[in-house]
């Protein structure tokens, strides 16, 4: 039988200060994050607040499925590949560093390949955009100095450039949501790099795919995000957060991405979409059967309020009713 998940609340400064809550039926107050999983610094519970947790019932869950609202941009980072995370978990495990020390990059052994799905319009920074456009970009802001770093070294080269520079950025003539960045952090040698990124506003039900060394910036906006649970962060900028520049730019790739909006594929009753790892999948499901498939799943019933988030059993089937989202464990 599915039974009801009970989310962890993480408030980070970013937070919005209602949405989560009122989405949950809940009084107001800032939260940034609401976590659906057996991830140790955020272990979910089954039935209510009390009730056990869901690993009695999953075991450790591989995937983690959370609600985001961001009133203010978080950091730009990137994420480790499997191998990367291995090999900084072990070496600071050697180098004895706590766990939960602030400047400990790699918490777990794990890659953290995510997606997320906007709920409503949603603002982000995602991979690096085509040079042309970049180009013409930082010229339009009156920025030669760093068209020309960025067209004699090319993209890596160049955020190292960044981080070395003493000298604020001249923001008179930015587009309106790096300004917007610069407010929170107006010193920030990766307002810089920001320029370089595809700027995307999804609309509700967009997403986008994250896979290793993907640098992104979420802005603003609600929405579904799911990925492999972990708490691999490596940043880059507009955080008060550790920030280890030399590992960003051995594992962040500056391959220019097309395409950031990862775009669903429709199948019948259901929408799936394209995942950035075989470990986990989502899809949107209405007026069907959610059908037993052998794995564990996490099911989220967003249209409704308060919204509802289950587990549902390898063996269990379920009506996915007006609409549910299908986080499926790999």
């Amino acid at each position: 039988m599915p039974r009801t998940i009970v989310g962890v609340e993480q408030d980070y400064d970013w937070g919005d200060t209602g949405t989560l809550r009122e989405m949950r039926g809940l009084p107001p107050g800032r939260v940034a994050e609401v976590w659906y999983g057996t991830h140790p610094r955020g272990h979910a519970r089954l039935d209510h607040e009390d009730g056990p947790r869901l690993a009695e019932l999953t075991g450790e869950m591989t995937i983690l499925v959370k609600l985001l609202s961001c009133h203010e941009p978080l950091s730009l980072q990137t994420h480790p590949t499997k191998e990367r995370a291995r090999l900084g978990f072990d070496r600071e495990e050697s180098a004895g560093i706590d766990r939960d020390a602030p400047g400990r990059l790699y918490r777990d052994p794990s890659d953290k390949p995510e997606m997320l799905v906007a709920l409503g319009e949603f603002e982000a920074l995602c991979g690096f955009a085509d040079a042309a456009g970049t180009m013409a970009l930082l010229h339009s802001m009156g920025w030669d100095d760093e068209a020309a770093v960025l067209a004699e070294h090319g993209a890596l080269r160049y955020m190292q450039w960044c981080f070395e520079q003493t000298v604020p950025a001249d923001l008179a003539r930015s587009p309106r949501w790096l300004s917007r960045i610069a407010d929170r952090h107006p010193a920030d040698p990766a307002l810089r790099i920001a320029p370089l990124l595809n700027h995307v506003v999804l609309r509700a039900g967009e997403a986008l795919c994250l896979p290793a060394g993907n640098l992104h910036a979420y802005l603003r906006g609600t929405g579904l995000e799911i990925m492999s649970s972990s708490d691999n962060v490596v940043r880059a900028g507009f955080t008060t957060k550790h920030i280890d520049t030399s590992e960003f730019l051995a594992i962040v790739d500056p391959s220019p991405l097309a395409s950031p909006v990862a775009e669903p594929v429709r199948d019948g009753a259901w929408l799936r979409y394209p995942s950035p790892t075989p470990g986990f999948t989502v899809a949107h499901a209405a007026s069907t059967l959610i059908p037993a498939d052998g794995h564990h799943r996490i099911v989220a019933f967003l249209d409704e309020r308060p919204v509802r988030v289950v587990h549902l059993g390898p063996d269990e089937s379920l009506d996915a009713g007006r609409g549910a989202w299908v986080c499926t464990q790999g």
